[in-house]
């Protein structure tokens, strides 16, 4: 099995490491991931500047843009042959709820779906650095499962891993995306130069977080594990949206 690694926390954030060591015992493992924290990125494409590939030390490529670019770079120009699965991650914090709309963790996975690979976004919901080698565990055991039971059509799975140890976990859940309360408000700020400048506010907290939603299998120690799938359309407001051009 051959898996392309990528993230949004940069090639030397320690949650790629730890994933990349744990799957390198049941793959052959590709590790092309941004230059930098791009964190919140989401599925922005760099398309005013041509991006270059450079290999690091430890043998990670990394690349001067956006994890989207990661994996489209490496699924359409760099591998000669196509990645049996796309995995992303660790990140450092959830992707849970409306966050899978901002997070690059989820847009580097959902890239390597819309070019046919099956693929997995993995978060560790901490704060702090907490138990990336836990969340790790929990992704070997999801590509030995797919391994195992292969999908015909490919998927895109959204999976929350609690911070605590691994024997501490309740179990799997399949859950759906939560939601947020609106996100806090920007906070204005001087630079040194006197200039005025603003820091994007804090997540809201969550506000649909019953049960069956990602907050709260996380919240009973369950690692939570959504399907996503890329069509926005909001089909119960097609007939409104016709009568009203209608009138």
């Amino acid at each position: 099995m051959r898996i392309l690694l990528s993230n949004d926390d940069g090639y030397f954030a320690p949650g790629l490491a730890c994933l990349a060591e744990a799957l390198a015992s049941v793959a052959e493992i590709i590790v092309v991931a941004p230059e930098r924290d791009r964190s919140g990125s989401s599925n922005s494409l760099t398309l005013d500047r041509p991006l270059s590939l450079h290999r690091s030390h430890n043998g990670f490529y990394y690349v001067n843009g956006t994890p989207t670019d990661c994996v489209h770079l490496a699924v359409t120009g760099m591998l000669d042959v196509l990645p049996d699965m796309v995995v992303s991650g660790i990140n450092h914090g959830a992707n849970m709820g409306d966050d899978t709309i901002y997070s690059g963790t989820v847009a580097a996975a959902t890239e390597g779906f819309l070019l046919g690979v099956p693929s997995l976004a993995v978060s560790l919901a901490s704060a702090s650095n907490g138990c990336y080698v836990s969340a790790a565990r929990v992704a070997v055991d999801i590509v030995k499962r797919f391994n195992r039971n292969k999908s015909k059509i490919p998927i895109l799975l959204n999976i929350n891993v609690p911070d605590v140890e691994y024997a501490q976990i309740e179990g799997f859940r399949v859950t759906r995306l939560g939601r947020r309360h609106k996100a806090e408000p920007v906070i204005k700020s001087s630079s040194p130069r006197g200039d005025t400048v603003y820091w994007v506010g804090a997540a809201g907290a969550a506000q649909d977080a019953g049960e069956g939603t990602d907050f709260h299998a996380v919240q009973i120690n369950h690692v939570s594990i959504t399907p996503l799938q890329i069509d926005l359309t909001r089909f119960d407001q097609m007939e409104f949206v016709a009568k009203w051009l209608k009138e």
